[in-house]
């Protein structure tokens, strides 16, 4: 019988370098205290007041937010000045992605406690996510004038100018932290993006010119030069600052891969080759940066600068200089995908498992690599595997049935779908899989109607499921039901495929069996000029359409080629031994 069914299918300010550590706190961490203005507020006002509060934030804390709303919402019906409340209720907001109701509540409570600090950091914020950038920066300044020892004020201050694009404005306040910290690579390297945004290259040039004169001795600083240089087209003293690094560091793994791609720019693959050679050598440079280049590499397969041999000869090393790194066999198992080499590749990734098991990802590719191997076999022992890890993983239950399916444990399919099911949630796609592969089950344990009934709803969910409608039709082709329906799916699926032999052999079978053998056997002609000389039941099935249309010797050597094959039907030995076609 043929097996119709397909195996599957916020900020970081870095201000250390001569400066002593700023205070840092999050918003969330600060314990709001409830303030009450005395004027028109009664005792027992107070006491509800209070009370109410510290039910709002025990709500808050343990995440439920509806009440913990519910509750702020009294406490200003209580109290409409209340600043605390409104704070605790912009916070819920905020996270709610509510950024409106936030920043108006933050805006009336700043304007009744204009000096807590808290209230303008959460507001700042706010305004910065929602791209208000310079009223950012106003508040930061504001915060700075309050608080001048925390100098993080006064970074954002600048970093948020320069978004609002104040250039002007922003230096002058990069200046002033400059003269309070000392020389900092991060201010400067924004300096010069400033002042080459505004077009004044010898500014620009200045500000990394001071921080290489800072520290002669630090690489990275001639490889921001390099860089500026290069985004300026100036390729000769990109590559003279470049090269300095090398003096200073030979194994500087950074400029290795920069070079690399200086000269991948100027089409030198002699160059480029020695240094991405060196660079992935090169025992500094972290195994991620490689890893990325690789990628890079590999962006674009259809115009390679590398030979093949080369890229072979990069993940060799790559493998060999990193094979403590679990990511370097991913990345092998890929690359050896692309040879075709899936085998070799499961191999690899079942390196991956053996220490990182709690990896999905690598089951799933796994796994998927095994169903293009067809390994029936392993699908069915690794995703039991896999699902004591992931039992919430409704692929994996998929791919575990379809290896039932093919291994003829068809109670046991029908028994994973059903463990499945719970988890497709709205996954519709695998809910059609599920249904498709439940339909099958069904048919292979004479569960007709059952199986019948499931392919209708997959055709329903998905009315361009060739797949079912060419499995359906073929099985009420072999009961003799229905053929006019059987015909109606089977012809659906060939004219979305006129190409695809296993569709044309249902279609020319349905025919067959409507004893319409002239037609049955032009859908037949194509399924062989197709691939379909290659299956066993195809063949026999055009040997028994050549039988019907009087044309026994071409049956009997269609039969016999099929027999060849290995597959067929039952009853393909007895046709040829007895030199006709039989059906029981």
């Amino acid at each position: 019988m043929k097996n119709r069914y397909l195996a599957y299918i916020a900020f970081v300010a870095i201000l250390s370098s001569s400066c002593g550590t700023t205070k840092k706190q999050a918003i969330s961490d600060v314990q709001t205290k409830p303030e009450m203005e005395e004027k028109s507020i009664s005792d027992d006002d107070k006491n509800e007041f209070e009370y109410t509060f510290i039910e709002g934030l025990k709500q808050k804390m343990i995440g439920n937010q509806q009440a913990a709303i519910t509750l702020f919402s009294k406490c200003l019906e209580i109290n409409p000045t209340s600043s605390s409340a409104m704070f605790e209720l912009a916070k819920i907001y905020s996270s709610n992605g509510d950024l409106t109701s936030s920043s108006l509540l933050l805006e009336k409570a700043i304007n009744i406690d204009p000096q807590n600090k808290w209230h303008k950091v959460l507001l700042a914020q706010i305004y910065q996510q929602g791209k208000q950038y310079k009223k950012a920066a106003d508040l930061y300044q504001q915060l700075y004038t309050i608080d001048p020892e925390n100098l993080e004020y006064l970074y954002m201050n600048a970093s948020l100018l320069s978004s609002a694009e104040k250039f002007d404005q922003a230096i002058e306040v990069y200046n002033e932290l400059e003269k309070k910290i000392g020389i900092n690579d991060q201010i400067s390297v924004e300096k010069q993006q400033i002042y080459q945004s505004a077009g004044k290259k010898k500014e620009a040039q200045a500000e990394l010119q001071k921080l290489i004169d800072f520290n002669p001795k630090e690489p990275r600083y001639y490889g921001l030069m390099a860089d500026y240089y290069l985004s300026e087209k100036d390729e000769a003293n990109a590559l003279k600052y470049y090269l300095k690094i090398l003096e200073i560091d030979p194994d500087n793994g950074f400029v290795l891969f920069s070079l690399t791609s200086f000269y991948r720019q100027k089409e030198d693959k002699e160059k480029a080759w020695e240094y991405v050679r060196r660079g992935f050598l090169n025992k500094t440079a972290d195994v991620e940066t490689k890893i990325q280049y690789y990628m890079m590499i590999m962006a674009e397969p259809e115009k390679p600068f590398f030979t093949a041999d080369q890229v072979d000869e990069l993940v060799n090393i790559l493998v060999k200089t990193n094979a403590d790194d679990y990511r370097v066999f991913t990345v092998y198992a890929e690359y050896l995908i692309s040879k075709g080499k899936l085998a070799e590749a499961r191999d690899q990734l079942r390196k991956v498992l053996e220490t990182n098991k709690d990896n999905y990802m690598i089951w799933e590719r796994m796994l998927m690599i095994s169903n293009d191997l067809l390994d029936f076999k392993g699908i069915y022992t690794d995703a039991e595997k896999a699902l004591e890890l992931f039992p919430n993983q409704p692929l994996l239950y998929g791919l575990r049935a379809v290896a039932c399916l093919q291994l003829e444990k068809y109670s046991e399919a029908l028994n994973i779908l059903n463990e499945g099911e719970p988890y497709l949630l709205d996954n519709k796609p695998m809910k059609i899989q599920f249904d498709l592969y439940r339909a099958e089950a069904n048919y292979k344990l004479d569960r007709v109607e059952e199986a019948f009934k499931a392919f209708d709803a997959v055709i329903q969910l998905d009315p361009e499921n060739w797949l079912a409608m060419n499995n359906y039709a073929y099985y009420l082709s072999l009961r003799n039901e229905n053929l006019e329906k059987a015909e109606q799916l089977s012809g659906r699926a060939v004219r979305a495929n006129p190409e695809n032999s296993t569709y044309l052999d249902t279609y020319a079978w349905v025919l067959f069996m409507r004893k319409d053998y002239t037609l049955a056997r032009f859908y037949m002609d194509t399924a062989i000029k197709n691939g379909g000389d290659k299956n066993g039941v195809i063949v026999e099935h055009y040997g028994d359409i050549l039988f019907m249309l009087g044309q026994k010797e071409n049956a009997l050597e269609q039969w016999k080629k099929a027999l060849e094959t290995g597959e067929g039907s039952t009853l393909l030995s007895e046709k040829i031994k007895q030199q006709r076609y039989l059906d029981k």
